[in-house]
């Protein structure tokens, strides 16, 4: 009797929650929208200490999950049929959501850019120039950590999660001792704390939206989108509605699931990732709401979500893809069937290395453009619509992210 009340009560609170969050983000739109200064000085205010409050826990987040999960279970029989799982559902969506944007490229064809346009045009203060300098081997040596205690200061979340299964791994194999207990006591307390650190986080959420989606509506207002660039941008947006919309949900239906009842339940990570442009910075409201709302076993979710957080980019991939395929075009590329599918191969590798933070696969797209000599210069075109897109792409990140967790807990309970 308890057990049912209990679920009912939580049904009404999902609602509810759902409706305030949808409230929240009309009422931002509206404000932002307005062109007050001092509305879009205050949403820029509060969505940029909500943006570092979720950074902050995200490291803690990653880590302890991955970290107890191993320490736990070790590679046991079940750790790793969740581990293949988890693989094989990433690099299926993923390879789809890049093949999506190959045949959206295809049919929409973008148009070369004026030369003008690619000549004025500067990559701007926010992309570090050792970025146009450097090689994806280069950006990959530097996940390895050479410190323990830097990438968790720096927020580097791939050098976070090769430490956290190497700890996790490290614990499995101690023999049982108070040794052992005594850490995994202090390593589930602190699991606590940074869960109650997120519910409190969560319950103010509705704040944060009315801020982020001011400062987005603001952005729009203000010309982000660039016409000039359409039939490019068009291509991307497409690409990622067809995946969030069609592929992904084919994906879970094809499993069992309902995916409206996976898109309400996860919908506080899915506005978090849209207003974040991180889906590391995601991840403590993806956990939460995975296991309180969409009902996940809290072992896969705290296993395959900090996983999915660093290789499951099916938005970056698209992303990677398409913007390689563009700038190529424009520097006279001639783009074959084996061309595109060399680099719809090359873009799903380079997404899987992605670290999940803002910007991260525009930076690994001019790094991958710069190795092979075309114009990067065209990326300082593209620079003023990476916002929107990177909110869109993250966002299907992390719906992703949910829905590779839905399926493997669902395979886990066969």
């Amino acid at each position: 009797m308890n057990n049912k009340s209990e679920t009912k009560h939580s049904c009404c609170g999902g609602r509810q929650n759902f409706w305030l969050w949808l409230g929240a983000l009309v009422v931002g739109s509206c404000l932002g929208l307005l062109g007050v200064e001092w509305v879009n000085t205050m949403a820029n205010f509060v969505a940029t200490i909500f943006t570092r409050l979720f950074q902050f826990i995200a490291v803690p987040t990653i880590a302890l999950a991955v970290t107890t999960t191993l320490a736990t279970f070790g590679m046991q029989r079940e750790t790793r049929r969740i581990f293949r799982h988890t693989i094989s559902y990433t690099l299926l969506t993923t390879i789809a959501a890049a093949a999506v944007g190959m045949v959206l490229y295809i049919i929409i064809s973008p148009d070369n850019l004026p030369m003008e346009m690619v000549k004025s045009s500067r990559l701007g203060d926010g992309v570090p120039q050792e970025v146009t300098n450097g090689s994806y081997f280069d950006y990959m040596i530097g996940i390895v950590p050479d410190n323990f205690l830097r990438p968790f200061i720096e927020g580097n979340v791939l050098s976070v999660l090769l430490i956290a299964v190497a700890v996790g791994l490290v614990l499995a194999k101690m023999p049982e001792g108070d040794n052992k207990v005594l850490l995994m006591r202090g390593l589930s307390a602190l699991q606590e704390v940074v869960s109650r650190l997120i519910r409190w986080l969560i319950a103010v959420l509705p704040v944060g939206i009315v801020a982020f989606a001011a400062q987005l509506s603001a952005e729009v207002s203000a010309g982000t989108v660039v016409a000039s660039i359409g039939k490019y941008v068009a291509v991307i947006l497409g690409g990622n509605m067809l995946q969030f919309f069609v592929v992904l949900p084919l994906s879970l239906v094809a499993r069992g699931l309902n995916p409206v009842h996976v898109m309400r339940s996860m919908m506080p990570a899915v506005l978090m990732a849209l207003f974040t442009k991180s889906s590391a910075a995601t991840l403590p409201v993806t956990i939460q709401t995975s296991e309180e709302r969409l009902g996940v076993d809290s072992k896969v979710a705290r296993f395959v979500l900090p996983i999915c957080t660093t290789i499951n980019m099916n938005g970056c991939a698209a992303f990677i893809f398409v913007t390689s395929l563009f700038v190529m075009q424009n520097g006279g590329v001639e783009l074959s069937l084996p061309v595109m599918l060399l680099w719809l191969f090359i873009s799903v590798v380079a997404a899987i290395g992605n670290a999940g933070v803002p910007m991260g696969c525009f930076f690994l797209t001019l790094s991958l453009m710069s190795g092979v000599g075309a114009p990067v210069a065209i990326m300082g075109v593209i620079l003023p619509v990476f916002t929107v897109l990177d909110m869109i792409e993250t966002a299907e990140n992390v719906w992703s992210d949910s829905c590779v967790a839905a399926m493997v807990d669902k395979d886990m309970k066969k």
